[in-house]
């Protein structure tokens, strides 16, 4: 079996925030393709996390690609923003976008790559009729709003649903998951199916981060696992 490379995409959320810029200095000097930068309401989920302002900052000087995951109400109200502010994917949640389709035609208008996320309890056959129009789909595989949780072990059923998904209808997505990925588990998700591996607390809290983004982009993967 050919060995599937993921794409690995650090979550500044668990970064040593008085280190900004170190911390995506060091980003730049791994094996890492893409920053996650996960932006919170305090509304749509119960914390609050960074913004606009510090993302067009560190959009400058950042050489991989800016992931942007808006966890807001009405995001349609701030697309056109972190587009401006340098955000190459931005990814709005199906179940803050009453009008998703426009969402998406709204992302990919502004010249940005578009992507869905899905909550732990979203079914996945929600994603039907607008997987072939997004270009990344982003399961939570933790409620969302705070880093550092467990993975949901139900994860890897909507993975695999997701892959399906995509496989029948020719859609070009990337599967990419969030929350509690670990180099215990980074093999087990890629294997089921994912594309991209968002890792916080693995990644910023290991002795040596850029070794730790290193191992989990070379996870091995087997078919017998999970």
């Amino acid at each position: 079996m050919e060995k599937k490379t993921p794409v690995i995409a650090p979550s500044l959320l668990a970064a040593n925030f008085l280190e900004l810029g170190k911390e995506v200095d060091m980003i730049n000097h791994s094996e890492a393709a893409w920053l996650h930068l996960d932006v919170m309401d305090g509304r749509f989920v119960p914390n609050i996390s960074f913004g606009l302002p510090v993302i067009a900052q560190l959009s400058k000087v950042c050489k991989k690609v800016c992931d942007v995951h808006l966890m807001i109400e009405e995001p349609e109200k701030y697309a056109a923003d972190f587009a401006k502010a340098g955000a190459q994917i931005l990814s709005v949640h199906i179940e803050a976008c009453r009008h998703l389709h426009r969402n998406i035609q709204q992302i990919k208008g502004l010249g940005m790559k578009a992507g869905v996320a899905v909550n732990p309890h979203t079914p996945i056959h929600l994603l039907e009729d607008i997987i072939g129009d997004v270009d990344v789909v982003l399961l939570m595989s933790v409620n969302p709003g705070f880093g550092g949780q467990h993975y949901i072990e139900h994860t890897y059923t909507k993975i695999r649903q997701v892959r399906k998904m995509i496989d029948e209808s020719g859609s070009k997505a990337l599967i990419e998951i969030d929350g509690g990925v670990t180099l215990g588990n980074a093999a087990a998700i890629v294997e089921a199916g994912a594309d991209v591996l968002v890792a916080g607390s693995s990644v910023f809290g290991a002795k040596d981060p850029i070794a730790a983004i290193s191992a989990l982009k070379n996870v091995i993967t087997s078919p017998a696992v999970k």
